[in-house]
């Protein structure tokens, strides 16, 4: 899922399937805990819409 429109539902999406550390440190009561997984979660939601497809993906089938 990568490009296209930035729409709340895709957000969300991306938000929950961010790495489930970041999701739980979010509440951690140290500070530099609560700062890495916000991190984690802005670069897992920012990678999924602007990161670049894989040569697999955009590579076409062989006919046989």
């Amino acid at each position: 899922m990568t490009g296209g429109v930035i729409t709340a539902e895709r957000i969300a999406l991306l938000i929950k399937d961010a790495p489930a550390w970041a999701l739980a440190d979010l509440a951690a009561p140290r500070e530099g805990l609560r700062v890495a997984a916000q991190l984690e979660v802005a670069r897992h939601v920012y990678h999924g819409f602007f990161q670049p497809p894989t040569a697999e993906a955009t590579q076409m089938p062989l006919p046989w």
